[in-house]
């Protein structure tokens, strides 16, 4: 199987926060990175000032176009539009890895909590939806803030890659180590990622509480 160096990766929510600063940072890598948005003009937008900002060779395309011209495609839209968006993308993502990085998660007085979704996880729920893609789950602690600035040039992170199929999460972790500092680390079964999804209200929390934009890292590894 070719390295990601060799693979063209599409964002998904590529406008949205994290979708645009981990398209950026894999731009500054030097892969070839498609932005998917909705709308066609605002993926271009945003590749554009991607472009302007770091370089790279990064496009952008409505979500059809994305899917159908990237080998790897990750997963970061909006909770709400996770079924619908991926459901309508079917065709375009057979036979490719799909990376979900969507948390189920709710706000209320007392702050972020995790949702309950049917399926048991979002990346199960895609799994179900894309039954000819090879899902992994991935991405789901990363700081937007963080990818997004551009003096950080050694991102201090852990990212948990969960999956069934163990060359595309040997592929999704090579993924991860090309931004400086970032690591993937294997995280279990696909079964397990509602916990690893869920993790993501404690780690709003704790960047509240304390003012910080905090990952997580994995100890004696």
């Amino acid at each position: 199987m070719a390295g990601v160096r060799d693979r063209t990766i599409g964002v998904l929510g590529g406008t949205g926060p994290q979708g645009k600063g981990l398209a950026l940072r894999w731009a500054q890598a030097g892969l070839k990175v498609v932005i998917g948005s909705r709308s066609a003009e605002r993926a271009q937008e945003a590749a554009a000032e991607i472009a302007e900002s770091v370089g790279g060779d990064i496009t952008g395309q409505d979500n059809a176009g994305c899917a159908a011209d990237a080998d790897i495609v990750l997963a970061a839209i909006p909770w709400d539009g996770h079924q619908d968006t991926l459901l309508s993308l079917k065709n375009e993502l057979a036979g490719k890895i799909v990376v979900d990085c969507v948390n189920p998660l709710g706000f209320d007085k007392k702050g972020p909590h995790a949702l309950t979704v049917p399926e048991g996880s979002a990346a199960q729920q895609a799994e179900s939806l894309l039954p000819e893609s090879r899902v992994t789950a991935a991405f789901h602690h990363v700081s937007a803030v963080t990818l997004a600035d551009t003096s950080v040039t050694h991102v201090d992170l852990d990212v948990l890659v969960l999956g069934d199929d163990r060359e595309a999460t040997d592929v999704i972790r090579e993924l991860a180590d090309v931004i400086p500092g970032v690591r993937g680390i294997y995280g279990g079964r696909l079964r397990n990622a509602h916990q690893v999804e869920a993790l993501t209200a404690n780690v709003i929390a704790i960047n509240r509480r304390y003012k910080a934009h905090a990952g997580l890292r994995i100890t004696d590894v």
